[in-house]
This record gives structure tokens, C-alpha cells and sequence, in this order.
């Protein structure tokens, strides 16, 4: 029981520290990002290209996600346009897991301090300021918590058999992926945490890029939810966004191994070969359905119409 207690508290921890920086850089620059969905989306390759970077600046795929079905429902953008949009939210995540595995081990103490003094000055913009630095030192302190809490449940009898059943059945793995980040609203949070398990020497890479896999469909969850109640263009974007990450995910699960043995060759860190195979994974299925960005728009029409 205190193990699951802990387990949740680094969750929320985890999920805080990202809404915290996730609020500062957008109240930063809402105003600018809106515009740039709506001008600059006119084309698929242009969708992708503002989703990447609008994504990476919030850190979170499923906010440029809600803020796309939003403009949608407000007949700002047309659904379309979405696909875009929605390849390369895809891809701009991924940044985010990259960002997770830097060692500022050195500076979390400082940037929290300095995060509060700005948190409680009453100025917008050093608020702003505040929420990002507080943010990203409760997301790396909520890392390092996931790396010791792993290794204080290594040798837990019940989790070390639920472990060595996951080594041997990836299909299962890739369920957990979509169970827990379904649950929690957050693949970069279910990353973090096979991270933590991975330095721990409690999965091997292959499995956890099943999961990772997995979270890749479980983030969907919160697009779908997004568009509940919102008229059928606002729907079939939450759909197109269900399709292409359960397709991308079809399609890469027979070359699990392949793609473990590609980050291994690329770096000896294995969290930060976790973050590669989600790189790899979305970049490269995004760019295999860009070219087919309309036709796959037209498809979702037909099948939800």
C-alpha cells in the first residue's frame, strides 16, 4: 500500500510539474499560437511544421490537440486541415521526452526558488516566468523519484513475476502503455516512468518501447474526450488522431527489436534510448502518411459519416 501511495503521489507530482510549465509557456504566447494555427494550415506540410514547434513549446501533445478540436468547433480551421496538425503533434511530443532525460540535476533547487519568487510577483509575465522554472524543477525532482522508487521495488516479489511476465509478452506491454497513459492523460508521464524502471534494471528496452507504443494510443483518450458534444468536424479530428496513432503503432510492433537495436547503437544511455525509439517512431510514421495527408482525411470521412 505505501508502495501504490508513493507511485501515485510521484504521478500527480509529475503531471503538476507539467501543467506548471505547460500554463507558462502558453500564457506567454496564446495569442500567437492561435494565429499561427489558424494562418499557417492551410497545407499539410505547414500544419505539421507549426504543430512541431507549437507542441514542443507547450509540451504537450494533447493541449495542441484540445486547442485544434476547440478552433475546429468555433469554425476557425476546417477538419482538413487538422491532419497537419495532428502528424505533427505527434512528433513535437516527442521533444518533450528527449527534454526529461537531461542531467540539471545541479540547478532543480535554484530554479524552484527562483520559480516561487516569481510565482508571487504580481506581474503576469514573471508569473509566467515563474510557473515554467518551477515546473521544469518539479518534472526533473519527479524524475529522479521514479528512478528510486523503481529501485526500491526491485526485489518486491509480486512486481519482479509482473515484470518477467511483461519481458516475455510484449503484446501485454503494449496494453499497460495504453491502460496507464489512458488513465493518466499523459504518454510523456507513462515515459518517464518506464524511464525510472529502465535505469533500475527492472525492463529491457524492447519492452519498453512496447509500452511506449502503447502510451502512443492511450493518449488518445484525451483528444476523443475533448470532442464529446462538439459538432461532427471537431469528431472526426479526435477519430483521425485515434487511426493514425493505432496504424503507426500496427505497423511498427513487428520491428520492436529493430528499433532497440537501432537506439542501442546510437547512444549506451537507456532511458535516453527509450526517448530516441519515440523520436524515431513518431517522426518516421508521421512522414509516411504526410504525402497521403488528404486522401487519409477523406478515408476518416467516409468511415465516419
Amino acid at each position: 500500500m505505501i508502495y501504490l501511495i508513493l507511485f501515485i503521489v510521484l504521478i500527480l507530482l509529475f503531471i503538476f510539474g507539467m501543467t506548471l510549465l505547460r500554463t507558462g509557456l502558453f500564457n506567454l504566447s496564446s495569442k500567437s499560437l492561435k494565429g499561427l494555427l489558424e494562418k499557417l494550415t492551410d497545407k499539410p506540410w505547414k500544419g505539421l511544421i507549426i504543430s512541431i514547434l507549437i507542441t514542443a513549446l507547450l509540451q504537450s501533445s494533447a493541449a495542441v490537440m484540445v486547442l485544434t478540436i476547440g478552433l475546429i468547433s468555433a469554425r476557425v480551421l476546417s477538419f482538413p486541415q487538422s491532419i497537419g496538425i495532428i502528424l505533427g503533434t505527434n512528433i513535437g511530443t516527442t521533444l518533450t521526452t528527449e527534454f526529461i532525460t537531461f542531467d540539471i540535476n545541479d540547478y532543480l533547487l535554484p530554479l524552484a526558488i527562483i520559480g516561487v519568487l516569481f510565482m508571487i510577483i504580481n506581474k503576469s509575465q514573471l508569473r509566467s516566468i515563474g510557473f515554467i522554472l518551477f515546473g521544469i524543477s518539479t518534472v526533473f525532482t519527479t524524475m529522479r523519484g521514479f528512478k528510486y522508487f523503481a529501485g526500491m521495488i526491485e526485489n518486491h516479489p509480486f512486481l519482479n513475476t509482473f515484470f518477467l511476465q511483461l519481458a516475455d509478452q510484449p503484446i501485454i506491454a503494449l496494453l499497460v502503455g495504453i491502460g496507464v497513459t489512458a488513465l493518466i492523460q499523459s504518454s510523456t508521464a507513462t515515459i518517464g516512468i518506464m524511464m525510472g524502471f529502465l535505469e533500475a534494471g527492472m525492463l529491457p528496452i524492447e519492452i519498453a518501447i512496447a509500452i511506449m507504443l502503447g502510451s502512443n494510443i492511450g493518449t488518445c483518450i484525451t483528444s476523443y474526450l475533448a470532442s464529446i458534444g462538439t459538432e461532427k468536424s471537431s469528431k472526426l479530428c479526435a477519430y483521425a488522431h485515434i487511426w493514425l496513432n493505432i496504424g503507426g503503432v500496427i505497423l511498427f510492433y513487428p520491428f520492436i527489436d529493430i528499433l532497440a537495436a537501432t537506439v542501442k547503437n546510437m547512444t549506451a544511455d537507456i532511458d535516453v534510448q527509450l526517448a530516441h525509439a519515440s523520436l524515431l517512431f513518431n517522426v518516421l510514421s508521421s512522414l509516411l502518411v504526410l504525402p497521403f495527408a488528404e486522401r487519409f482525411g477523406k478515408l476518416i470521412m467516409r468511415i465516419h459519416s
